[in-house]
């Protein structure tokens, strides 16, 4: 049982949002598999572990940067292990030496103590789809397929970047509270390389371009409609195009695993969850943009027919095992301690 010290004064229901995601689930959710392995104490003292309540750029935008260097400071004084959550697209790094948890952000910046949480998704077999999960078997000519906002107008590109130009302007606004990273038009991007792959014969493209992203502008019956499309989609191709957003990540990606299908990544310099203890070179397929469908091919000659079943059984596992709502933070500590 890991012993874990918070400050309980931000577990509140309008800090819901903001709190790190193990209190939510311990707080709020009251998990009970979770509450196995964890429990809040009282004081520093007797704890393991002491967590920075809420996401970091929150206390930074709202003036309280003295109270995370106070707290961190607090703990290494009682030489703690000691963590804190990072929000948003592009997160914020902290020069403390304690264990990071953010959702994105540059493998080339980040130290060996900043750990990548995934996005915590519902299962989509149960949410969704309602089907059981099956394997495809491997073809001649690899499908990749893909649902979701792809625009490549000049207008969308310049609303890209306006998006980006208000969030840089908050980021100025507020302190600083999160991480800079230059423009990337991620959907004019997706159109343009999308388009590209759908051109070339080799490969059986199955794409859905959406010029919106699929909860703008949509009713509750629409937005389930969308939602049973995207992983419909998936349902049928064994290989899902995976492109980062406004922040260096995917969602999709981890969709994609949880469908048990093969994300096919355009690598942005990105970094996955356990990136030291987890071979993703055999749960999924990394791309150069430019060589993107040279890249995808080649591996799919390569790759045996019974290897193809297996991946793909694998990355559901992956899902339910190590990258789920609950399963992560168990998984956390197991390899924490075969260290």
């Amino acid at each position: 049982m890991i012993k874990i010290y918070t400050d309980t004064e931000f577990i509140t229901a309008k800090n819901r949002r903001i709190i790190f995601p193990l209190l939510f689930e311990l707080c709020y959710l009251k998990n009970v598999n979770l509450l196995k392995e964890y429990n809040l104490v009282d004081s520093i003292d007797e704890s393991d572990i002491i967590i920075v309540p809420v996401d970091i750029g929150f206390l930074i935008k709202n003036k309280q940067l003295h109270y995370l260097k106070q707290f961190i400071t607090n703990g290494k004084l009682q030489n703690k292990v000691i963590w804190a959550y990072s929000g948003g697209d592009f997160g914020k790094t902290i020069q403390d030496d304690i264990y990071l948890f953010r959702l994105g952000g540059f493998n080339s910046k980040m130290n060996d103590k900043t750990n990548i949480l995934p996005s915590f998704i519902h299962d989509p077999y149960e949410k969704f789809i309602q089907k059981e999960f099956v394997v495809l078997e491997k073809e001649s000519i690899p499908s990749i397929g893909f649902v979701g906002n792809a625009n490549g107008s000049l207008k969308s590109l310049f609303k890209e970047f306006v998006v980006y130009l208000y969030v840089i302007g908050l980021n100025i606004k507020n302190n600083f509270y999160s991480d800079y990273q230059s423009f990337y038009p991620s959907g004019y991007k997706r159109y343009r390389l999308l388009k590209k792959i759908g051109a070339d014969s080799r490969v059986k493209s199955d794409f859905v371009f959406r010029k919106k992203h699929s909860r703008a502008s949509l009713d509750t019956f629409q937005i389930k409609t969308a939602t049973i499309e995207f992983y419909q989609n998936m349902y049928q191709n064994p290989y899902v195009f995976c492109l980062r957003g406004l922040g260096n990540f995917s969602v999709r990606f981890y969709e994609t695993l949880a469908m048990g299908r093969i994300p096919v990544v355009v690598d942005t310099d990105i970094r996955l969850p356990f990136h030291n203890s987890i071979n993703w070179e055999k749960h999924c397929v990394f791309v150069e943009e430019e060589n993107f469908v040279n890249q995808l091919l080649d591996f799919h000659l390569k790759i045996p027919k019974q290897d193809f079943i297996l991946m793909q059984e694998n990355n559901r596992k992956l899902f339910l095992n190590v990258l789920s709502r609950e399963s992560y933070f168990v998984e956390w500590l197991k390899k924490k301690s075969d260290k």
